[in-house]
């Protein structure tokens, strides 16, 4: 009979063992389900809320609020966005320029945010920084641009990698696949 109770509470202590290990099982199954769960609605959210739009080598972007449209060339080995600022003068903390004629010559008063140094093919030189904000695709963005006299190259913007990562993706054998398309924009 002693044999039999040692057998029985060996049996016994088995089957909790053996119980408590699914139970525990269970809960860890619970736990990575849940985790996993969780990780797919996130990454679901963090997809729709960040859309990439693929772009071509030239694009057209709308400068806001003034509606004023132009051929930009987009450039992932430039770090800033940079635009074309003709009669350039820096008034305290103002910068003060005009656009191309071309584009309508309108002269815009920024406040300067930045000063960067940049090298170009001729030479490096300290540029002021202004905060604007345009239109590219369907997205409506607030960028970094510095201000250069860009009057002996064809494009009046150069679209950086300030604005590039995380908005677009480019592909370099397309051009002008994406027109503005921001719901606020009617361009002039």
């Amino acid at each position: 009979m002693a044999v039999r109770l040692l057998d029985f509470g060996i049996n016994h202590i088995g089957l909790l063992t053996r119980c408590e290990a699914a139970v525990s099982g269970a809960r860890m199954s619970l736990v990575l389900f849940s985790l996993l769960a969780t990780s797919l609605l996130l990454m679901a959210e963090m997809g729709q809320a960040k859309e990439t739009v693929h772009i071509g080598l030239a694009e057209d972007v709308i400068l806001l609020p003034w509606g004023v449209k132009l051929p930009a060339r987009v450039d992932t080995g430039a770090a800033t966005t940079s635009l074309d600022a003709r009669e350039l003068k820096i008034e305290g903390d103002i910068a003060v320029f005009r656009l191309p004629e071309k584009y309508g010559g309108l002269q815009l008063r920024l406040p300067v945010v930045d000063w960067k140094y940049v090298r170009s093919a001729e030479r490096r030189e300290k540029r002021p920084i202004v905060e604007m904000e345009c239109c590219i695709g369907p997205k409506h963005l607030r960028v970094r641009v510095n201000l250069n006299d860009r009057s002996m190259v064809k494009y009046p913007i150069i679209i950086g990698r300030n604005v590039l990562k995380g908005n677009f993706v480019v592909d370099c054998m397309k051009s002008h696949c994406l027109p503005p398309s921001c719901p606020e924009v009617t361009p002039k």
